[in-house]
């Protein structure tokens, strides 16, 4: 029984810590994602509109996407930083919400969107097996 809670002890140290990780990537992601949802509103030369496919929208609409998207984002992060127990529900919600809005936006950015994808899983994974007891 000790070395059952022992090892529940040892894996709730790294989702807290995952957790307090989870909440500055969510904030870095928000942030980077209007930094993303600026330059595409901009019509920055930076963007490289490829091939027509089923998800297009104009850079436009997915700039306003990942503006907003980017802002509820950075919001929960700091929600979840502070410990409000609503970051954590929004927190799972908005990361897969961020999930497939990158995964539409793979041909703009395919590596960009690669990685955010990835730092997504690992948000809701570090939120989802956070226990605060």
């Amino acid at each position: 029984m000790t070395a059952n809670r022992a090892d529940n002890s040892v894996k709730q140290g790294f989702a807290a810590g995952g957790s307090i990780a989870a909440a500055v990537l969510l904030l870095t992601v928000g942030i980077l994602q209007v930094f993303q949802g600026i330059s595409a509103l901009a019509k920055d030369s930076v963007l490289i509109v490829g091939p027509e496919y089923s998800y297009a929208l104009n850079t436009t609409g997915w700039g306003w996407i990942h503006l907003i998207v980017g802002l509820l984002i950075a919001l929960t992060g700091f929600g979840l930083l502070t410990g409000a127990t609503w970051a954590r529900i929004a927190g799972i919600f908005l990361a897969a919400l961020s999930i497939i809005a990158n995964f539409m936006w793979l041909p703009y950015y395919p590596w960009w969107s690669i990685l955010i994808i990835a730092l997504d899983v690992v948000v809701i994974w570090a939120i989802a097996t956070w226990d605060n007891d």
